[in-house]
């Protein structure tokens, strides 16, 4: 049936996964010590630094539970000084005066 439109769809295992990951990192010549699990996480953790929703987030990774993908919110603390509080917004010295 190849050909015709029809494709043929196999899942590809964990095992698969770490060879061709495994291979890709020989071949860039990295040296750290990283899995597919590190690239999964990193993905998240990118997601969420650039605002994507924790349930979306969740959805993408096939989490049943938000605890599971709420582990990412710890590790996401790039742009935590650039919150600014609401207070920041007062003009405190005009009202002192």
């Amino acid at each position: 049936m190849a050909g015709r439109g029809f494709r043929w769809y196999h899942h590809i295992t964990t095992r698969t996964v770490e060879k061709i990951f495994k291979h890709a990192c020989e071949k860039a010549v990295i040296r750290k010590d990283v899995t597919a699990h590190t690239l999964r996480h990193s993905f998240a953790t990118h997601l969420l630094e650039r605002g994507t929703d924790l349930r979306y987030i969740q959805e993408l990774l096939g989490h049943k539970s938000n605890k599971t993908t709420e582990i990412y919110t710890h590790v996401s603390t790039k742009d935590i000084g650039k919150i600014k509080s609401p207070l920041d917004s007062l003009n405190i010295k005009e009202m002192t005066k």
